[in-house]
């Protein structure tokens, strides 16, 4: 193969690399348009709003495997009447109407190669606060992805609150 043959696959070879990593960080939405736009700002930290615990809403946080999305029906509980008028409220009442639940889109998993097992039961029983791997998103108008969960991330965080970093425990 001659010289410029070479200089050529390597060179389509590295661009290739570069395009798939910027696909795979570009195409992930940060901030997905959800199905009704809810502002954690407004039901978390506003003075003048209710000012709810991350585990009102996310109620089997601290329960199940997944932290788990509120239903249409927790969050008719207080908007039967608060807000009533508003258009997101309206379509919320709708889905609650017809006992479907928002297809809300999801701003944090973890990859399915990663082949890692997350539970936040551990998590939450350690005291760690939502805004550790979540970011501040009882300052978001809009939920976006702002910490970016990698294995080293989580690693780091084990280390230095000295808990196991056995692989066992995230890949079974």
């Amino acid at each position: 193969m001659g010289r410029v043959a070479k200089s050529l696959t390597v060179s389509l070879a590295v661009i290739a690399i570069i395009g798939f990593v910027l696909l795979r960080v570009l195409g992930r939405p940060e901030a997905p348009k959800q199905p009704i736009e809810f502002d954690h700002w407004q039901h978390v930290t506003k003075q003048d709003g209710p000012q709810l615990e991350c585990t009102f809403c996310h109620e089997n946080v601290d329960k199940s495997s997944h932290a788990t999305i509120p239903n249409a029906d927790t969050c008719m509980g207080c908007h039967q009447s608060e807000k009533a008028d508003s258009p997101e409220v309206q379509k919320l009442a709708a889905f609650a109407e017809r006992k479907e639940q928002p297809p809300w889109r999801r701003v944090y998993w973890l990859e399915p190669e990663a082949n890692a097992y997350y539970t936040h039961k551990p998590h939450i029983r350690a005291g760690l606060e939502c805004e550790t791997c979540h970011g501040k998103i009882g300052e978001m108008h809009r939920v976006r992805r702002v910490v970016d969960q990698t294995m080293g991330w989580c690693i780091d965080c084990h280390r230095a609150r000295n808990v196991s970093n056995d692989c066992y425990i995230c890949h079974r």
